[in-house]
């Protein structure tokens, strides 16, 4: 038999592993097909900061993935921790300016999380999102359909791979075959 405390320092040795790799892959730098496109679409040609909003869409939105689909409750307060200490050690942010790319995330973060809690009729959520990401990357208010878009498509696309990363790192929910999600989560009341 193991003694609790052996057993409890591998299970957060094991999620630790689980978390970096995730958090490896939510940091995927964008494509420079992408950033080119977001900086001529939206923000006057400026790369560098199509870039970054590409990044901290990518990582908000994998946080966001991680608070959605997580098997485990520690796991998003985990990705949290390590996308904020990955943040300071991020070599292309100066540390005088360590507090203003937080909070840069942190708007971006509460943001994408209200478009994806928001539930009305009409725009869908891909095309919020893009109007997010255009209006952070300064696209003003009346962007182009076509941006939206491929903004939209993006973080879609940005999304469905977070949460299949998180399935790779963490596992899969599974449930009896005769048993419905709607049965087998806890009823609260």
């Amino acid at each position: 038999m193991v003694p609790r405390i052996w057993r409890e320092w591998r299970e957060a040795r094991a999620l630790s592993r689980r978390v970096g790799s995730y958090v490896a892959t939510v940091r995927t730098e964008p494509s420079e097909d992408d950033a080119r496109w977001l900086s001529e679409s939206a923000s006057r040609g400026d790369l560098d900061h199509a870039r970054w909003e590409l990044r901290y869409a990518r990582r908000a939105l994998g946080l966001l993935a991680a608070q959605r689909d997580a098997l485990d409750d520690r796991t998003p307060s985990a990705v949290a921790r390590e996308l904020a200490a990955s943040l300071r050690r991020e070599p292309l942010v100066d540390a005088a300016k360590l507090e203003i790319a937080e909070r840069q995330f942190n708007q971006r973060l509460r943001a994408y999380a209200d478009v994806l809690n928001e539930r009305t009729v009409g725009e869908p959520t891909a095309a919020r999102l893009g109007r997010t990401l255009i209006g952070f990357a300064g696209g003003g208010h009346a962007p182009r359909t076509a941006d939206v878009q491929r903004a939209g498509a993006l973080l879609a696309l940005y999304l469905a791979e977070s949460s299949a990363a998180l399935e790779r790192a963490f596992g899969a929910a599974t449930l009896p075959e005769n048993i419905p999600p709607s049965v087998a989560a806890p009823r609260h009341g």
